[in-house]
């Protein structure tokens, strides 16, 4: 089996989708208020129900802002099914009017990553909840769309772009213990925290599902291949001996290279934590995604 710093590495793939997204900044007054915004505005994963998921790609100095605040970049994602345009939209002003208007001093800005990517109206779903008392007003060098509310005001960039990115990339790591799943899994967040474009919605993923279940109507249900606590009861298990946790990182990605990169880098340092004795990753065979990425390809891609 090939390894990385001494850990096993299955030979297998990841299966990844593709996803179409949104990228804002988003600034507040203070820290506090500013992450209050950010992790509410991006929590409850939930394209498995037809909804979005979002993460925090990364926290901004006021040099990088164009209101000189503290920021936050953060990405919305949808599913690239038919009619993305309107789900995208939906969710665009649930998770912006629930999740940053509501938390005082908040601003959101536009942060796509090219220039020449389609963009749609924020004045439908977020600057109408003022009530056609809204306005559009030059500040910061853009567009902006003002809500007056009882706190003040709301202030979001009116055009907003989404681009196709690449979706559900993964990585499983097994590990001997809770405490050592917890570890390697943190110090691969904040890794990845590091590289642009990158987001990683559930963080620590506890719960890996499969296509497979015996009840269609609520969606996926958990991978029991893979749980520990039903290693002596199944006669399938695909749990190693001694292996009591298996935490999966989820990882999307503005483009397949940042997906890919982003994997290497999740194996390369939880790898370094005790207690982590394999790496895997999930797919469907290859009958759902449109990539399919080899963790033994992105070792030898990345390498160096």
């Amino acid at each position: 089996m090939p390894e990385i710093n001494g850990v096993e590495v299955e030979d297998t793939y990841c299966e990844a989708f593709e996803g179409i997204y949104t990228r804002i900044l988003i600034t507040a007054k203070y820290e506090w208020l500013l992450k209050k915004a950010a992790y509410g505005a991006t929590s409850l994963p939930s394209t498995v129900f037809g909804e979005s998921e979002g993460g925090v790609e990364t926290f901004v100095s006021p040099e990088e802002t164009p209101d000189g605040r503290l920021g936050a970049i953060l990405q919305i994602w949808v599913a690239k099914t038919k009619k993305f345009h309107d789900i995208l939209m939906r969710e665009f002003g649930k998770r912006v009017r629930q999740g940053v208007l509501v938390v005082p001093t908040t601003r959101v800005f536009d942060a796509s990553v090219e220039s020449s990517v389609n963009k749609f109206d924020s004045n439908v779903n977020v600057g109408r909840c003022g009530d056609d008392y809204q306005w559009f007003e030059e500040r910061w060098g853009r567009e902006m769309i003002i809500v007056p509310i009882m706190f003040g005001e709301f202030a979001i960039e009116r055009y907003i772009g989404y681009s196709e990115g690449v979706a559900g990339g993964n990585v499983w790591i097994f590990c001997e213990s809770d405490d050592s799943a917890i570890e390697a899994g943190e110090v691969a967040v904040k890794a990845l925290r590091r590289i642009e474009g990158i987001v990683t919605s559930f963080d620590i993923c506890s719960a890996g599902s499969k296509v497979e279940t015996k009840y269609p109507e609520i969606g996926p249900t958990t991978n029991h291949w893979y749980c520990p606590l039903l290693r002596e009861k199944i006669p399938d298990s695909k749990v190693p001996e001694g292996v009591r946790s298996i935490p999966e990182i989820v990882i999307n990605g503005i483009n397949l290279e940042s997906v890919e990169r982003a994997i290497y880098v999740c194996m390369k340092v939880a790898s370094k934590v005790d207690g982590v004795v394999k790496f895997s990753a999930g797919n469907f065979g290859g009958k759902l995604g449109k990539y399919r990425i080899y963790l033994n390809d992105v070792i030898k891609k990345f390498n160096y």
